[in-house]
């Protein structure tokens, strides 16, 4: 014996249903694909947009005195565990892409311990999405590396250096950057 059974919901109402089935899929997948995720996608660059560097006393200070047709140079000496650096960073970042144009260069340099080397600070430096040539100083005397880059500095961080084309000492900031006033002091050295 065949029992056929017929629904008693009627033949528009389970098209709805499909319809409602298939906008609900739909809204999941414009969901996953909002704005927020794709610039949480975005923000990492790969990691071989990433080149960090140790760099020592005497490299430290051949990549501020560079030579002859050098360009104005930023150095911005920071750590990842160092919070007033990681909230000024993205100022920095911000300074850079305005006035690299321009023929300013700028070099990150961290004070992170040797171990976060391909750790901590790559993951940093791809959140905040900086492009710029990045060392990480290893010496086992710090004294040299600061008397190298201005005797009064103590080496507290955050630290923020420009150097003219010569690579004469024009400006420094040590703490968290003014963005005026640093931003005066390049268009100084850029102009001049």
């Amino acid at each position: 014996m065949l029992l056929v059974v017929r629904s008693s919901v009627p033949s528009k109402l389970r098209l709805s249903r499909k319809f409602l089935l298939l906008g609900l899929v739909l809204g999941l997948v414009v969901l996953s694909t909002t704005p927020g995720n794709a610039q949480r996608r975005k923000a990492k660059l790969p990691a071989s947009k990433i080149s960090i560097s140790t760099i020592d006393a005497d490299g430290l200070a051949a990549v501020i005195k560079r030579g002859a047709n050098s360009k104005p140079l930023l150095v911005n000496f920071w750590a990842t565990w160092c919070d007033p650096c990681r909230e000024e960073f993205p100022d920095l970042v911000k300074i850079d892409k305005q006035y690299r144009p321009q023929g300013l260069d700028f070099t990150a340099v961290s004070l992170d311990d040797l171990t976060e080397l391909k750790t901590s600070v790559p993951r940093f430096l791809r959140e905040m999405r900086v492009t710029v040539p990045t060392y990480l100083l290893n010496v086992s005397d710090p004294e040299m590396a600061i008397n190298r880059v201005d005797p009064q500095w103590s080496g507290a961080l955050p630290a923020t250096f420009l150097f003219d084309a010569q690579g004469n000492l024009v400006y420094k900031r040590l703490g968290r950057i003014k963005v005026d006033e640093l931003t005066a002091a390049i268009e100084k050295v850029i102009k001049g």
